[in-house]
């Protein structure tokens, strides 16, 4: 299994909606995620919300015009996903092995594929470089790869994350510290944007 739908200490549903809508209400920032991929990919792009959760971040890009689809291993969050917006496509699977297929039954390609809420780190433990490569499929010429998460050599060591990224043709292009886009510091937390190169790509790329 390649999401977190076991571990006790991360709120799910109601209770992981009810945090942001709070944040919301006392005036924070709370679309840092949609507000970066909307600097990197052009209007009415292709986006896979890749441990989607419950839509959050899928449900804001659709509103600003990308064509979005969301996956998740967590039939729970995804049901209120389908609730919030059930004219989007939701797919329950694990982002290990999962296709989101196109109308010929190939991987489907988007302009950009987005790991938020952690989700890098949620995996379980050995799936990283499986997860990493499928969503690599995923991505057309030139499309990247968006993930935040927190920095722990228990977890994911950046180092690592990189190594597998360049594995599968992806070059890291940016780094922040914050989805708001601070220049990353060194700290604790990253926000990493990687572009596949085009000559990695091998054939099959799919419709939209």
């Amino acid at each position: 299994m390649s999401r977190w739908e076991d571990r006790g200490d991360i709120p799910r549903g109601a209770a992981y909606d009810e945090r942001w809508a709070r944040m919301a209400a006392r005036g924070e920032s709370v679309h840092g995620e949609a507000d970066l991929v909307t600097r990197l990919v052009p209007p009415g792009a292709a986006v896979l919300d890749a441990g989607c959760g419950t839509g959050r971040v899928a449900i804001e890009l659709a509103h600003r015009g990308f064509d979005v689809v969301g996956a998740d291993l967590d039939p729970a969050m995804l049901d209120l996903a389908r609730e919030k917006a059930p004219e989007l496509a939701w797919l329950q699977g694990d982002l290990a092995n999962t296709v989101v297929a196109d109308s010929a039954g190939h991987p489907r390609r988007f302009d950009a594929v987005v790991a938020a809420g952690n989700v890098m780190i949620f995996l379980e433990r050995g799936t990283e470089a499986a997860v990493v490569a499928n969503l690599a499929t995923h991505l057309r010429p030139g499309g990247v790869l968006v993930a935040g998460f927190q920095l722990s050599d228990v977890y994911l060591p950046l180092h690592v994350y990189d190594a597998l990224a360049e594995r599968n043709g992806l070059a890291l292009e940016a780094r922040y510290s914050t989805w708001d886009g601070d220049p990353f510091d060194g700290g604790d937390y990253a926000v990493s944007v990687h572009r596949l190169d085009a000559a990695a790509v091998r054939g099959g790329a799919g419709d939209r």
